[in-house]
């Protein structure tokens, strides 16, 4: 992604620097936080408008972080090219505003831990963008998958159907599917297209665009923020979700993507539901029994052999490229 002898140095530099285990703490933060978004966004929407609730999230979100950049790196931190800031436009645009701000909407007839399970068809989604572009998984990442799945059957199936619901109008489920195909297509894409070289500026810039375009969805809908009107609860599970689910958790999962197989970033929806019931069980009441237990067992076996799988293949890439093409790569 690099155009200059420069940039290509510092890139290399970069990646020298850079902890082996850095992203895959990045993806542990995405694990763990992402699966208490859903029973944020949850208590968020019992006073707060949802469209808006979300876009002035991400975009306090991004500004906050683009702040956070300048005064840490400056301004040279900030630079990009058309190109680059096109692939940040249009993740901001698949990422925050349709793949979230759809999810927001149908949580106001779907279970929180529900929605979690639903999204858990993003790696299937990017699977299948994977075989559309010409490239083949291995076998392993296909079998984890359908094991993923299988697991994530089982937690719905033996699930309490009407924890945390609020309405059952048929179209909910479907709209968190709609949502996590274009979250998946946002991730992708992010992989495939040129992307600023601060992956902290790539996360500012999408959070800002996808709050931008909910905020101005959620007015032109008629939409209004009532302070009055809003709760504790609803300010405490905002307030969550612009500092841990955006500006911590979403940077986290933008530089994952930049260093990790976009398969492996995408096995986040499998561990989030168990996150997510987990949660419901200790925080909303909902029941937890041993065939979720079974379920939540197969999830993270899937997990494991997603990861795995795609560690090694990632390892042989790597082992067959020159020491550069490697690095830079990596």
């Amino acid at each position: 992604m690099t155009t200059s002898a420069a940039s290509s140095i510092g890139s290399s530099a970069t990646a020298h620097r850079t902890p082996g285990w850095l992203p895959w703490a990045a993806l542990g933060v995405v694990y763990l936080v992402w699966g208490s978004t859903y029973l944020g966004i949850r208590f968020t929407i019992t006073s707060m408008p949802p469209l808006l609730s979300a876009g002035l999230r991400f975009l306090l979100a991004g500004l906050l972080l683009a702040v956070i950049v300048l005064v840490v790196s400056g301004r040279p931190a900030m630079r990009m090219s058309a190109r680059e800031l096109g692939t940040a436009a249009l993740g901001g645009l698949l990422l925050p505003a349709l793949g979230n701000g759809i999810v927001v909407i149908a949580q106001f007839q779907v279970a929180s831990g529900l929605a979690a399970l639903l999204v858990a068809c993003v790696p299937l989604y990017v699977v299948v963008l994977r075989r559309i572009s010409g490239e083949r998984p291995p076998w392993i990442t296909f079998a984890g998958i359908a094991l993923g799945l299988a697991g994530l059957a089982v937690l719905l199936l033996g699930g309490s159907s009407s924890a945390g619901t609020h309405g059952s109008a048929w179209w909910g489920p479907w709209l968190v599917l709609l949502a996590a195909m274009f979250w998946a297509a946002g991730s992708f894409a992010t992989t495939k297209l040129p992307v600023p070289a601060n992956p902290f500026v790539l996360s500012a810039v999408q959070m800002v665009v996808g709050g931008t375009v909910l905020s101005v969805a959620g007015l032109a809908s008629g939409e209004r923020v009532d302070l009055g009107a809003i709760s504790a609860s609803s300010w405490i599970a905002w307030g969550y979700l612009v500092v841990f689910g955006s500006v911590l958790a979403f940077s986290s999962y933008v530089y994952a993507l930049g260093k990790l197989p976009v398969s492996t970033v995408a096995t986040y929806a499998y561990v989030n539901p168990v996150i997510a019931v987990v949660l419901g069980v200790l925080l909303a009441g909902e029941r937890f029994d041993l065939v979720q237990l079974a379920g939540g067992a197969l999830v993270l076996v899937a997990v494991v052999l997603v990861v795995r799988a795609e560690r090694r293949s990632r390892r042989a890439v790597i082992t067959e490229s020159s020491p550069v093409e490697g690095t830079v790569s990596g």
